[in-house]
């Protein structure tokens, strides 16, 4: 009994088993006990795509054998396509039945929840737009994406859902949900190993900054590994140029605050000893290059600090003079020796001849707007002369100095010659277009607004052309101007200026109105040199003399056409224009009026300032200045004439300094001057990121001598120095610079007009 029980039990298995195989059919199975051969391939399931093309995708004909390793990878292949949410593939007999559910069609791509980043900025990284064929994988890289920018502007708590919303005909809409959350910002920055600088300073020389509520239009206190991984290069830059040449940072670690709404920033550095200078070499061997002549423009000397900066700059500078044409394939290398035992490190720097290659080909790549031409002429090598790195080094930097790329690369790729090179230069366009609002706040001028457009790369050609209007308290202002950087395909940069200029002198008591124009030329006549060549023909009209002006004014009473050329020199070696801390600048202008016209004189000026920085983060500046107009035949009128005070000297009114009527008190203005300048700005302890920069100065300055007209005016008049010293600061703030003075004047003339206080605010956006 009980053994016909296990053997029912047995058979009801096996017909259990036979009867789900019937069922299933499952092709692999079947294929194994029954290879038999493929007579008819049939595709289910298709909508769009063409049968035919689901059977190219195959690569599996009538007539083939149901092999299981072919039909899985055939089933590898139509997945692969992209096109198929699913593919099964089932044997009927002998037919081979392939099931296929298409993926859907993208009907539209939406963000919803974007409000730090636009849909422009989005569209541009996903792979999934309209009309393409959806899949699960790409919109899951497009999330990965999303993320990426999100976190790149600092926002790691974000997140990004795709979701999709069937329509008919098998299309969805594909919407990214996204919860940009807070922005990550860095809470604190540590250092630690360093015992030569201070937190503080060594927090200086990096790009991040921690998180400060008045530095709301930065974006330096989020986090960025990136950003941090280039502070990392800066701190080794600053160390090693401190003679640290053993420095390097160990870790840099960025840890969530235990809340999650900022990160703790942790710089690790090893310091290692510091160095300086031992001996340095100069060995050739190239023919006819004396090393001894190389060796007066190695700038550091033994017992300096070691600077590894100074040693590739000099190295730079070796490169540039022997890659004159005689040495044109000379390669210049600096080779240091460390000397543990006293710490100094030598510097032989050694010329070797190099392998001897010429330009065979200029290729430019990525200037879709820019003519080749812009960028050819900044090439100071052309098709077939001796290859030179520098020369392509200081290429890359004229080209960059455009400012109409975001990047510019110059690479090199064989020729069709072992002696020849093709140079390959790379550009990515940006806009060079500019609209500008300004306003402003001055204590001489009052408010002031400006209105501006500019395009500085003209049809692609390279030209500048910029336009507008300046509304003071005191004065009007409309300009035109256009610049041919290349004139006549010459390193010349040629131009023309037209004017509109209204003036309120209420300090002389008349208005002045100005309309002219003006052609110009300038070029470099070196490096830091520049030279200007300027004609200006003017409409002038001094008119609405009040009538108890001066009589010297009432004389000038008219109108006047002034046809004038003048030349400027101007020598810049400033590292800022704004708030420099080192070099020097020079500046002489020469007019002459009376090429024509109604007025003649002939007006010099003179301009020198000096920066060097002294203690730390102190700098000292020195400035002087000069100048002197005469008539030629007649005398001088006062609109030519110079004005002192506001800014030069400080602590004096605009035009505070001078000549003056004696009855009426009107400024005259003078036929000579000179100003000077001793200050002294230093930082006020305050975080760096604020740009605030105090200074203590002494200024002083005089002008004096005026042309009377034949009147019997009386005029207060001296030559005698005014001195005043004062105090002030400058904010480089997000809204513009910002500077504010007070000056006492020490020696002056009753008649003189002082000023306490002076001030300056203004921006652009």
């Amino acid at each position: 009994m009980t053994r016909c029980r296990a053997v029912c039990c047995v058979y009801a298995v096996l017909l259990c088993c036979a009867a789900l195989l019937a069922t299933l059919q499952p092709l692999r199975a079947q294929s194994i006990l029954d290879p038999g051969t493929i007579e008819v391939i049939r595709v289910d399931g298709a909508q769009r795509i063409e049968p035919e093309t689901v059977r190219s995708y195959l690569q599996i004909d009538p007539g083939d054998a149901f092999n299981p390793e072919k039909l899985d990878q055939a089933l590898k292949r139509t997945f692969a396509t992209g096109l198929f949410a699913d593919v099964t593939m089932t044997r009927q007999g002998n037919t081979l039945v392939v099931t296929i559910v298409e993926n859907p069609i993208i009907n539209r791509v939406a963000f919803e929840g974007n409000d730090r980043v636009d849909d422009e900025t989005l569209e541009s990284e996903v792979q999934l737009r309209s009309r393409l064929v959806f899949t699960k994988t790409k919109a899951q890289q497009d999330v990965q994406r999303i993320l990426e920018i999100y976190r790149a502007t600092g926002r790691f708590g974000a997140t990004v859902e795709a979701k999709i919303i069937q329509l008919d005909q098998n299309r969805v809409d594909l919407v990214y949900e996204i919860d940009e959350g807070p922005q990550t910002r860095i809470e604190a920055i540590h250092f630690v190993g360093n015992e030569a600088f201070s937190d503080g300073k060594l927090e200086s020389q990096i790009t991040t900054s921690e998180y400060a509520f008045w530095n709301f239009l930065s974006t330096t206190d989020t986090y960025d590994p990136q950003r941090l991984n280039f502070d990392r290069d800066l701190l080794g830059r600053f160390y090693r140029s401190e003679g640290y040449a053993d420095f390097s940072v160990l870790s840099v670690v960025a840890e969530l605050t235990d809340d999650g709404s900022g990160f703790i920033v942790t710089f690790t550095v090893s310091e290692g000893e510091r160095y300086k200078f031992g001996t340095y070499d100069i060995v050739s061997s190239v023919a006819a290059l004396e090393p001894e002549f190389l060796k007066e423009h190695v700038e550091f000397e033994e017992g300096d600090w070691y600077d590894a900066e100074e040693v590739g700059d000099t190295a730079e500078k070796l490169t540039d003079i022997v890659g004159d044409p005689g040495f044109a394939f000379a390669d210049v290398q600096p080779r240091p020796t460390k000397n543990d035992d006293d710490l100094t490190i030598d510097i032989t720097f050694d010329i070797e001849e190099g392998e001897k290659v010429y330009v065979e080909r200029i290729d430019i790549e990525g200037n879709y707007r820019t003519m080749d031409r812009v960028i050819r002429r900044e090439f100071l090598l052309a098709e077939g002369d001796a290859f030179s790195v520098s020369k392509i080094r200081r290429t890359r930097r004229r080209i960059r100095n455009l400012g109409f790329f975001s990047s510019a690369e110059i690479n090199q790729e064989p020729g069709t010659e072992p002696d020849r090179t093709i140079i390959k230069t790379e550009v990515e366009e940006q806009s060079t277009g500019d609209l500008s609002f300004g306003f402003g706040v001055s204590s001489q001028q009052g408010p002031i607004g400006n209105i501006g457009v500019q395009e500085r790369n003209l049809l692609g050609r390279g030209q500048d052309l910029r336009a507008s209007v300046t509304v003071a308290g005191k004065e009007t202002q409309v300009d035109i101007s256009f610049t041919e950087p290349y004139f006549l395909g010459r390193d010349l940069s040629a131009g023309v200026d037209l004017f509109r200029i209204t003036q309120d002198r209420t300090e002389s008591s008349f208005d002045f109105r100005n309309l002219g124009g003006s052609l110009r030329a300038g070029y470099d006549m070196a490096e830091d040199l520049r030279h200007v060549v300027r004609y200006s023909l003017e409409y002038q009209q001094l008119d609405n003399v009040d009538n108890d002006a001066s009589e010297i004014i009432r004389a000038e009473d008219g109108n006047y056409l002034q046809s004038s050329v003048s030349n400027e020199f101007t020598y810049d070696t400033r590292d800022s224009r704004f708030d420099p801390r080192s070099g020097y600048t020079l500046r002489l202008n020469n007019e002459l009026a009376g090429l024509g016209g109604d007025v003649r004189f002939l007006k010099t000026e003179l301009f020198g300032s000096y920066y060097h920085s002294v203690l730390d983060d102190f700098t000292l500046g020195l400035r002087a200045s000069g100048g002197n107009i005469f008539g030629i035949e007649d005398g001088t009128r006062s609109i030519d004439r110079f004005f002192l005070g506001g800014q030069r000297p400080r602590g004096f009114e605009y035009a505070g300094i001078g000549p003056r009527d004696a009855d009426t008190n009107d400024a005259l203005g003078g036929k000579k001057y000179y100003s000077g300048s001793v200050e002294l700005s230093f930082p006020l302890g305050l975080p760096e990121d604020l740009a605030i920069r105090g200074r203590l100065f002494t200024d002083m300055g005089a002008t004096w001598e005026t042309d009377k007209h034949g009147t019997d005016a009386k005029v207060n008049d001296s030559s005698a120095p005014r001195v005043t010293v004062g105090t002030g600061i400058s904010w480089n703030s997000p809204f513009g610079p910002v500077i504010v003075d007070l000056g006492w004047a020490l020696i002056k003339k009753d008649y003189d007009k002082t000023e306490i206080l002076s001030f300056s605010f203004g921006t652009q956006f």
